[in-house]
């Protein structure tokens, strides 16, 4: 049986096809809380599976934290490498719909500590 941190592709593509309007045009209806949140989980978890490690811990509040990025791997309190943002960003980075560089440039994104910016080495993480 897989582990719960393993992503189904299929249930990939349908988490992420269930809020593909909404990320392609902003002013459509946000998706409902369970959609929303069955993409972000999927696409983090998928983040995690494709780059496994614990130097990076991946935020997207209120639905997924993971860890990634082979490295040193922190033990207590708030980790060296840090990256954060909300649910849209994330999936428009995790579907290749924005890069990493002009989520952090723009301020979408809050990557701390030298090893942050590795996170855009896997990313997209699927297509829509």
């Amino acid at each position: 049986m897989p582990g719960r941190s393993t992503v189904d592709p299929n249930e990939l593509r349908a988490a992420t096809a269930a809020v593909r309007e909404w990320l392609l045009d902003e002013s459509i209806p946000t998706p409902p809380r369970a959609q929303l949140g069955a993409a972000v989980r999927a696409t983090a978890r998928t983040l995690a599976q494709a780059a496994p490690g614990h130097s990076v811990e991946v935020r997207v509040p209120p639905y997924a934290a993971v860890q990634c990025v082979d490295g040193p791997r922190h033990t207590r309190g708030t980790p060296p490498n840090v990256v954060e943002t909300d649910p849209r960003t994330w999936l428009l980075l995790a579907t290749g719909l924005l890069t990493f560089t002009a989520a952090t440039e723009n301020g979408a994104v809050t990557a701390s500590g030298s090893r942050a910016a590795e996170v855009a080495h896997w990313l997209p993480v699927t297509r829509l």
